[in-house]
């Protein structure tokens, strides 16, 4: 048995497709796209290009779509350039502080610049919890938006738990908030809305990413969450939206992120999301990991007694699956599975190197012990049966010999 990759939700494998669409980039069309001779043009086509597939999936103007390194980058990007916008619009706003509701569960990437932005002084936080399916509470975002309200992220996928947000109800919330405004208000404008962003990196593959039917201002995606290059993704901007730059430099991205393109990634990120366009092929891979996931779910529910699924299985993405073992520590689950070529994980990979529990399983209620005891194991479109097989048949011997040895039984 070759290795066995299940830990999809920290990145995926690229595609070979993507990689034959990049490859040509690194070595015949290496101009700098900025540049007016024909080298640059030559880039700047494939960039073009990139944004075409992009605006396609989004549904929107092409004038609409950033490129960056990442969702963390664009993560930042709206949340810092949103509020420095807000705090340039008039000379009395260097002395507000403007509010910004997220919650609980989000990824670091939403979370630490949030609160640095509160430890400047800049903002004021307000993080929603969840209840114990794994939801945000629609009535109390809805309750704490105030006057100095400015912008509400909420992550459309959770990358521990696979549970999909309701995107669409919190974008009607905030759509009729902005109706109620406007009609006090004669003078409505941009800087007296509250604004909507969603981190959508682990959504992209599997969720509906038309930002009208989700009614978001902001939306953010990562090329290495479907099966594209590490090192990039893209920022949806609604036209009109007031964004400064965070960064300064170069006139790139219509003076929003300056910076040499990195034509190769982008084309590799225009590549994968092209993929993604191909909706009846995208929908009949994600109804096979779907199949593979719920056989492994009910196989270890059937051969391991006191199992527990963190989160409710309808309305999550297809290819996750977070899973605790009563009496049995997930960090020894992990290593003990990787000495058998498995690779699974205990949480997101951008906090592996922390023992504490998992924050979004604690926000769900769950015991410290519980939430020891946990892995998530995820899925992707190159999975077979025969590793979800393998993994079956290991899995149950690895959980009685650490339940053996628990302190907790």
């Amino acid at each position: 048995m070759n290795k066995i990759y299940l830990d999809h939700n920290a990145t995926t494998p690229i595609d070979p497709y993507v990689l034959g669409k990049m490859l040509p980039y690194y070595k015949d069309i290496f101009g700098n796209a900025s540049s007016a001779h024909g080298f640059g043009q030559e880039a700047m086509k494939g960039i073009d290009w990139a944004r075409e597939q992009i605006a396609e999936l989004f549904g929107c103007k092409l004038k609409e779509i950033i490129f960056s390194s990442g969702a963390t980058e664009s993560n930042n990007l709206v949340l810092r350039g949103l509020l420095m916008s807000f705090r340039y619009a008039k000379k009395d706003n260097w002395d507000k502080k403007f509010h910004i509701i997220t919650s609980a569960i989000e990824h670091p990437a939403i979370l630490e610049p949030c609160k640095e932005l509160e430890k400047e002084g800049l903002a004021e936080i307000t993080i929603v919890g969840i209840n114990d399916r794994g939801f945000v509470d629609l009535e109390e975002i809805k309750k704490e938006i105030k006057e100095n309200t400015i912008l509400v992220s909420i992550m459309y996928v959770n990358n521990e738990i696979g549970t999909i947000q309701p995107i669409k109800e919190i974008g009607k919330i905030i759509e009729r908030i902005n109706a109620e405004r406007a009609k006090k208000n004669p003078k409505f404008a941009a800087f007296d809305r509250v604004y909507f962003h969603t981190d959508a990196a682990q959504a992209t593959h599997y969720c509906d990413m038309k930002v009208k039917n989700l009614g978001v201002d902001f939306m953010t995606i990562s090329g290495h969450k479907i099966y594209g290059p590490k090192g990039i993704g893209a920022t949806y901007i609604k036209e009109g939206s007031p964004i400064r730059a965070v960064t300064f430099g170069g006139h790139q991205e219509y003076n929003i992120r300056p910076g040499t393109y990195n034509v190769a990634q982008i084309v590799g990120l225009g590549a994968a999301v092209e993929l993604i366009n191909n909706t009846k092929e995208n929908a009949k891979i994600n109804k096979r990991i779907e199949e593979l996931r719920d056989k492994l779910t009910e196989e270890l529910q059937k051969k391991i007694p006191d199992t527990f699924i963190n989160g409710v299985m309808d309305n999550r993405v297809p290819a996750n699956l977070n899973i605790s073992f009563k009496n049995a520590e997930g960090e020894s689950m992990m290593l003990m599975l990787d000495m058998e070529e498995i690779a699974v994980s205990t949480g997101s990979a951008c906090a592996s190197g922390s023992l504490a529990p998992s924050y979004v399983l604690l926000a769900l209620g769950l015991s410290p012990e519980i939430c020891h005891a946990s892995l998530r194991i995820s899925l992707g479109k190159f999975t077979t049966e025969k590793e979800i097989n393998y993994v079956i048949k290991i899995l149950p011997g690895i959980i009685a010999k650490l339940r053996k040895i628990s302190p907790y039984k």
